[in-house]
């Protein structure tokens, strides 16, 4: 008894007289229980030297191998209004099928005819350029025009340049007679009165002869007047001979100048005209956005706005659309300690959320409800948010298929696969806290040992 009470009992009672007394007190428990604890103890050490897969669990979610497969948010490159759905959630749509429908609201793109418009624009800038097109085209006329008409003015102010030039000549030839013929009649004077003096000649013979010389005299003088005026003619020809230059250079430089100012209008209003174009492309363009459109077939999911007459910015988000052709894939995320130890190509099993599993993940091939994949892409850089690296894999065509009812969204839990080790070598890991065996697939392996023997 416990002997917490000082009162002594006088007759202690035999418990052997019981029946519950006897089977307690006969019986050895110890026993048995000596020999399950040794039979825990010897199952617990072979245990311990049982194989165990060293792996790496994480969690992600299902979704498709290939980004233009996942759910896509359709949003409007221009701000509207809501004018009518012809969808429902859920419907399935195809490529092209109008989704929605809506209205401008910006005031400068609300003319119904603005397209029209912008094409009447252009059609007057288009006969502005006709009309600097002609306009160069006769100033090009009208330089060749004034190009011939300086050929034959030139060619005229020449021939006059030459007959001042022949006629200069020709004076200078009759200045010469003239001079000789004063010096003849000069001669003659002398000797006839050299013979008045002798008394042969008389004096009517000298006044004549005196006249004769003075009127050849003045012969040579007017003849040599006639000479200078010839060389100032021809002066006069070499000036006018560059004013005709001169004036038809500046007669075709201006219509030039009158071309390039006239080409330069034309391309300004090219520009204006290929500027009208474009805009009346972003109208078209602008006017075919009021119909939002499905991108590819899929199913609505989601209306993110609803309600008629509803007004939204551009690139809000509108509605949500699931594809229909898309291939699965897990998007789980691991421990940046364990990163080093994931590689393509390695196998990884997946639970899903929703198929019952039991999983020992230490003995895959004892684990039941689990579906095969394989490592696709490793993330090179640390996820955001979650401070772990994203790992996408995809089905494995060696093992079992994946559920048809899987859909893109659902929880998973993956387990890759590494090397095998003791069970006591690996709570003696985790005790510690160490990283798991750094492992190195076999195809590296296969790949570095004939480099090797290279």
């Amino acid at each position: 008894m416990l002997n917490i009470s000082k009162n002594e009992l006088k007759d202690q009672p035999n418990l052997n007289n019981f029946n519950a007394g006897r089977k307690v007190m006969k019986r050895k428990h110890y026993k048995y229980f000596n020999r399950f604890l040794g039979g825990f103890a010897l199952f617990a050490i072979i245990l311990m030297f049982l194989p165990w897969t060293q792996n790496i669990s994480g969690n992600g979610f299902v979704t498709t191998l290939t980004p233009d497969q996942r759910p896509l948010t359709l949003q409007s490159a221009i701000a509207g209004r809501i004018e009518h759905w012809h969808v429902r959630e859920g419907d399935r749509v195809e490529k092209g099928d109008t989704i929605l429908e809506i209205s401008e609201v910006k005031s400068e793109y609300m003319d119904p005819d603005l397209v029209i418009r912008a094409g009447q624009q252009i059609d007057a800038k288009s006969a502005s350029v006709q009309s600097y097109r002609e306009k160069i085209g006769q100033l090009d006329n009208q330089i060749e025009a004034l190009a011939g008409e300086r050929v034959l003015k030139l060619d005229q102010a020449k021939n006059k340049l030459l007959q001042a030039k022949l006629k200069i000549d020709q004076d200078s030839i009759d200045l010469i007679a003239a001079n000789n013929d004063e010096r003849i009649a000069q001669k003659q004077l002398e000797r006839t009165e050299q013979l008045e003096s002798e008394g042969i000649k008389s004096t009517v013979d000298v006044e004549d002869k005196n006249l004769k010389a003075r009127s050849t005299m003045a012969k040579a003088n007017s003849q040599e007047q006639k000479l200078l005026q010839t060389r100032n003619a021809v002066i006069v020809a070499e000036i006018e001979l560059g004013r005709i230059k001169q004036e038809y250079a500046e007669k075709i430089a201006k219509a030039r100048a009158e071309q390039f100012t006239a080409q330069s209008s034309q391309l300004d209003v090219e520009a204006e005209v290929s500027k009208l174009e474009t805009d009346r492309s972003n109208y078209q363009i602008r006017t075919d956005l009021y119909f939002v459109k499905a991108p590819q077939d899929g199913f609505i999911n989601k209306a993110i706005l609803g309600g008629i007459g509803e007004t939204f910015k551009e690139g809000e988000p509108l509605i949500n659309i699931m594809p229909t052709n898309y291939d699965l894939a897990v998007e789980t995320f691991v421990e940046p300690i364990d990163l080093p130890l994931i590689h393509e190509g390695e196998k990884v099993r997946v639970q899903f959320d929703g198929w019952p599993a039991i999983i020992f993940s230490g003995w895959p091939n004892a684990s039941y409800g689990t579906y095969g994949a394989k490592v696709i892409a490793v993330e090179t850089f640390i996820t955001e948010g979650k401070g772990k690296y994203r790992i996408l894999l995809a089905p494995d065509e060696e093992d079992h298929a994946w559920p048809d009812a899987l859909r893109p969204g659902s929880g998973a839990r993956t387990i890759a696969l590494l090397e095998d080790v003791p069970i006591w070598y690996e709570l003696w890991r985790r005790l510690n806290g160490f990283p798991a065996n750094y492992y190195i697939p076999e195809t590296t392996k296969k790949e570095t040992n004939e480099k090797k023997k290279k």
